[in-house]
């Protein structure tokens, strides 16, 4: 979200980025952690890494927000409900440097060959926010999970593919520069699940 600016009067501090992901479980999560810093054990001068707890692939941001809008949260949920996909398998093999500020350049482990599944859940969790009347950012969809941000750019890497079974979407609220997330809505793959 924007808010407009008076000149002399500082535009207040968001605090709260609110978005859909994909986890791995713990073990996964630990799993590509280590691959990335044994690939770069010298790494930790020059940055800061991701906390394993808080891996995940984003599938669509909401906004940046104050305070977090109850009805956004309520839009929310109710489009999570109406997307339908059954578990799917994903699988990430290459670490590369993303572009960004030159001081906080984030080292990203992504996928050689895209899941299709992941596409459509993201495709379908779009789609159910339009319906509901939200109206996020919009952005490409480029499936990956941000290991650390650092100034150094590394040259790409291949690494045996690590792949996780994909049960879950969540939404979750990231606190913006306190390096915490929490979970609040967590919504099952089952294509079964009436609508």
């Amino acid at each position: 979200m924007t808010q407009l600016t008076l000149p002399g009067i500082e535009a207040p501090r968001l605090h709260h980025r609110l978005f859909f992901a994909v986890q791995p479980d713990s073990d996964t999560a630990a799993r590509i952690a280590d691959a990335a810093r044994r690939l770069w054990p010298d790494a930790a001068r020059t940055g800061r890494w991701v906390d394993t707890a808080r891996l995940h692939v984003t599938l669509h941001s909401l906004g940046e927000f104050m305070h977090i809008p109850p009805d956004v949260i309520a839009r929310a949920r109710d489009a999570a409900q109406r997307v339908r996909a059954e578990p799917f398998d994903v699988s990430f093999d290459r670490i590369v440097s993303f572009s960004g500020r030159t001081d906080d350049r984030p080292w990203v482990l992504t996928v050689s060959d895209v899941s299709h599944e992941l596409i459509d859940l993201q495709r379908q969790l779009v789609e159910a926010l339009k319906r509901t009347g939200l109206r996020p950012p919009r952005t490409s969809f480029t499936p990956h999970v941000t290991l650390r941000y650092d100034r150094s750019r590394r040259a790409p890497h291949t690494i045996e593919p690590i792949a996780w079974t994909v049960s879950e979407f969540v939404l979750i609220d990231s606190w913006l520069g306190k390096t915490h997330h929490d979970v609040i809505g967590r919504w099952p793959l089952d294509r079964t699940t009436p609508i």
